[in-house]
């Protein structure tokens, strides 16, 4: 597989490296109806070979087994416009980078969410054909508790969108990549949706790791 990727000049190091989360560098925005954001810019430093590493051809050290999925649409099957791969509760993670943030999202977010991070879905963004629509991680617990989705963003930043699922106000923005980590948590699943549109612009790929608890999908 290759994709190509906008490396930052401040992303540039041998060896990957994550900040401080209890530093006051992590930023929350309050939503509406108990639903809140944290965003931390250039969490894991170093993320350029983390990507490197998860996205290299299959036989590679930490490459990833992406796979393209189909969905039905309504009265149609449709090719899912990014690539995927999901790390189950017992399954190892491909990098050790990304367990160190299991660790850390586990040490700092672990009193208020009240559980440990289980699972890791990867998904491949491999320019700006590729997105994910309007949604909320409703499958499960998400749907009917508040919980909490941690999202490491690498390689080429791209917009994740975030909306009221009431309606009744513009989208907020939120540009994420080069290691940077959103969380959305209280009832920001149930209440709100988010979204990474296309774009005709050319951009390089980008791989969202997404950290969830037990039960929430």
């Amino acid at each position: 597989m290759s994709v190509s990727v906008q490396e930052s000049l401040l992303d540039v190091r041998d060896e990957p490296a994550l900040g401080p989360l209890d530093d006051g560098s992590v930023r929350r925005t309050a939503l509406t109806r108990g639903a809140w954001v944290d965003l931390r810019r250039g969490w894991l430093a170093g993320s350029g070979a983390v990507f490197a590493r998860l996205a290299a051809a299959p036989g590679h050290s930490g490459a990833v087994p992406w796979r393209a999925e189909k969905r039905q649409m309504y009265d149609r099957v449709v090719a899912v416009p990014r690539l995927l791969c999901f790390y189950g509760e017992d399954a190892p993670l491909p990098d050790p980078a990304l367990t160190a943030a299991r660790d850390a999202l586990d040490a700092y977010y672990g009193p208020e969410l009240g559980e440990p991070f289980r699972t890791a879905g990867l998904c491949l963004y491999r320019d700006g054909r590729d997105s994910v629509a309007w949604h909320g991680d409703t499958i499960g617990r998400g749907a009917r508790v508040d919980t909490m989705v941690a999202i490491l963003s690498l390689g080429t930043p791209r917009p994740l969108l975030l909306r009221p699922r009431e309606g009744g106000s513009r989208p907020l923005r939120f540009e994420v990549g080069h290691g940077d980590l959103l969380v959305m948590g209280g009832s920001c699943q149930r209440t709100w949706e988010h979204a990474v549109p296309k774009t005709a612009q050319p951009v390089g790929a980008r791989i969202s790791v997404q950290f969830r608890p037990r039960g929430v999908r």
